[in-house]
């Protein structure tokens, strides 16, 4: 079919929503399970080594089974409302990690990070397929790019936050939370815009 033009893609406001999106996409996912390991290490009262291994994997097995459910389920599930219930759940979990009193909730936390943000990427690649036929390799090879700034992007408020606040790793994930929220207002915004278009 006729594909868009990076000319017409730019000019499309639901293009740079779904940019947004990847960006807060990745810098959801990256902002906790950089540090997943740190807080396995303190919520298991385990080594550094069993910690390097536990807590990743706490979080990659909670992402895979969130996106494994929407493959299977996903024919009859609504996308936008998942999304949105898996921001809110997101920020919660953020909430979890940076506030629990005990180092095991906060492990805990991890890994409903990890279920919560499992849906972000692949579900706005499926909107933006949904909302901008025709957009193409191109859109999608911009959606990844902004993806991937997003993973830099997280872990790098994290720590630098962190730093400002004399080595608190709490505040530093709270102050992430800005990118749940974010992505939370985002999909609120591309679903009224495609009710209007």
């Amino acid at each position: 079919g006729h594909k868009l033009s990076l000319g017409s893609l730019a000019k499309n406001k639901i293009f740079w929503l779904l940019m947004l999106l990847m960006v807060c996409a990745g810098a959801s996912e990256q902002a906790v399970s950089q540090w997943a390991s740190a807080f396995a290490e303190s919520g298991l009262q385990v080594t550094k080594t069993i910690g390097d291994l536990a807590g990743p994997m706490l979080f990659a097995i909670s992402m895979g089974t969130s996106r494994t459910l929407y493959g299977k389920f996903g024919e009859r599930m609504n996308l936008n409302r998942f999304m949105v219930y898996s921001s809110i759940l997101c920020m919660v979990s953020y909430l979890l990690v940076s506030f629990s009193p005990h180092p095991l909730p906060a492990f805990i936390g991890c890994g409903l990070c990890g279920f919560s943000v499992g849906i972000f990427w692949p579900g706005t690649f499926s909107m933006a397929a949904a909302s901008i036929p025709g957009g193409g390799t191109a859109l999608f090879a911009l959606l990844a790019l902004a993806g991937d700034l997003g993973c830099s992007l997280g872990p790098t408020v994290v720590g630098m936050v962190s730093n400002a606040s004399h080595s608190s790793l709490s505040l530093g994930i709270f102050a992430a939370i800005f990118f749940p929220l974010l992505f939370f207002m985002g999909i609120k915004t591309v679903v009224r815009l495609k009710k209007h278009s």
